[in-house]
């Protein structure tokens, strides 16, 4: 696992795209701070420039570095069993907070702590990382075999890192901008579980 760690990790701090297994589907990896990665993930999905991409972290002490608002249910869910994990967070960003430069035009963020052991070490060393669903924008993401997942794309990841088969169901996206926060996409956690920790 170590030397898979280190070609991550090199082929990113490189400036190049990932395909890498998450404790969901496939995504497209690249770090925040180098624009021609980050370019080459919108050209793969054919995802319009527009729709901002969401950010991984290793852990919440990432997201209070990088001045987001991580309000008192916010708190309650990434402090449960379910992070890390299968559960997105939309955040803003606190009164005053200097945001890095790659966060200049975005008032919030859409972001996860990822339960898988690789991708975990590989932020932990990176920091913050651009990790998208690897499927064409606006296509289901139907994952399976990787070589299936390369034939959607519009072009090919820098490295791909092969990892079995992915899941097909994506995170749950719950927005604690709102109070009370708002689920807004079902996925591998059911609303209930949230709503359970949200209100216990």
């Amino acid at each position: 696992m170590e030397d898979k760690r280190e070609t991550i990790v090199q082929t990113l701090q490189r400036g190049g795209v990932v395909l890498i297994a998450t404790d969901t589907v496939y995504g497209l990896a690249a770090m925040p701070t180098h624009t021609q990665a980050v370019e080459k993930i919108y050209l793969l999905k054919g995802r319009p420039r527009e729709m901002f991409l969401p950010i991984m972290v290793a852990d919440v002490g990432d997201l209070e570095r990088l001045g987001l608002d991580i309000n008192e249910r916010a708190r309650k869910v990434f402090e449960s069993e379910l992070v890390p994990g299968a559960v997105t967070f939309v955040l803003g960003f606190k009164e005053g907070s200097v945001k890095p430069d790659w966060l200049q035009n975005r008032e919030e963020i859409a972001t996860r702590i990822p339960n898988h052991a690789l991708l975990l070490r590989v932020l932990k060393e990176t920091g913050p990382l651009l990790v998208t669903s690897a499927n064409k924008h606006g296509q289901p993401v139907t994952q399976g075999r990787v070589s299936d997942i390369l034939a959607e794309l519009h072009g090919a990841p820098d490295l791909v890192v092969e990892e079995g088969v992915g899941k097909e169901v994506p995170s749950t996206i719950i927005n604690c901008r709102f109070d009370p926060p708002v689920v807004e996409r079902l996925g591998l956690i059911p609303a209930h579980i949230i709503d359970n920790i949200l209100y216990r």
